[in-house]
């Protein structure tokens, strides 16, 4: 991608958090990536997916910390949605950042579990599959349209315990309670390829960011409200910017009684880090194969 086609505040935000030798790579990394898949287990098994994209003559990598992920060469989307595999809710087109939070997290059966903002549903069905259909998922989404999109993924991938709520989970009453929640936040988009896309309706600027941390600061004290003491939870964005990362998670932990998980990140090996300034947490370059993205497990005490 161009750097011109890089919003410039963005680019002035990246050169006073990373400098410029760590920037320059980063604007390196903004590039379109291949299609990248999950198999989906709760329908299928690796074995037969590979047999079916060996079949259909398409050639893939594995990534060597998920048997599930798969990368795909020279193949575009729209030719993956003509496969029965996709048709049929096999795989799920997901990016490879994205399926970090749900390892990370890792639900298991006879747990409750909540995604707060959960629509389109990769990351609700991913939970599914993990847990093999043994937790009990609460899936949230404001929008309507977005809601029913939820809908279809769900029953298209076969998540059989999934209860899909149209609210904005700020909302949520706290009669509720959660043994595990998932919040990968609304953001900015910042380690996207969706930063370059010009919206005059919403340019990337400082005001965007304000907006921003305000919601996530929101309902991440949400979450730290909704879920039971001595339980886990899971903070994520596709953000690398400090002030919707490390400096939100800061301010939780320093308002409640909550306290840093730290991720063990060697076990997601060939994933580029850039530095955070919160030990424990995790930033995901974005590169050829990765988006950039943020993330940090949080205990309440």
């Amino acid at each position: 991608m161009a750097k011109g086609e890089i919003p410039a505040f963005l680019q002035e935000k990246l050169l006073v958090q990373y400098g410029e030798k760590l920037t320059e790579k980063i604007l390196q990394g903004y590039e379109e990536r291949p299609v990248t898949l999950r198999v989906n287990t709760l329908k299928t098994d690796l074995a037969s997916v590979e047999e079916e994209l060996k079949k259909a003559g398409i050639v893939y990598q594995k990534v060597s910390w998920s048997k599930e992920a798969l990368v795909l060469e020279n193949i575009r989307e729209i030719e993956i949605r003509k496969l029965d595999l996709y048709e049929m809710g096999k795989i799920y087109l997901q990016s490879l950042s994205s399926m970090i939070p749900p390892f990370i997290l890792f639900p298991e059966a006879g747990e409750s579990i909540l995604d707060m903002a959960a629509a389109p549903g990769s990351k609700t069905t991913q939970m599914a599959a993990l847990s093999q259909n043994m937790a009990s998922i609460t899936a949230c989404e404001k929008n309507k349209i977005r809601a029913e999109r939820l809908r279809y993924n769900i029953e298209k991938q076969g998540a059989s315990r999934v209860c899909v709520m149209v609210t904005d989970s700020r909302r949520l009453d706290e009669f509720f309670s959660f043994d595990k929640i998932l919040l990968d936040a609304p953001c900015s988009g910042s380690g996207t390829l969706e930063i370059a896309k010009a919206r005059a309706k919403n340019p990337f600027n400082q005001e965007l960011l304000k907006r921003s941390s305000k919601m996530q600061e929101e309902l991440l004290l949400k979450a730290w409200n909704l879920l039971k003491p001595g339980h886990e939870m899971v903070y994520s964005t596709c953000s690398i910017l400090r002030e919707e990362n490390e400096q939100i998670v800061r301010k939780v932990i320093q308002k409640t009684r909550a306290e840093l998980i730290p991720i063990e990140t060697e076990r997601f090996s060939g994933v580029t880090l850039l530095p955070t300034d919160l030990a424990g947490t995790m930033c995901i370059c974005p590169d050829s194969l990765y988006e950039g993205f943020f993330v940090a497990k949080i205990r309440r005490i």
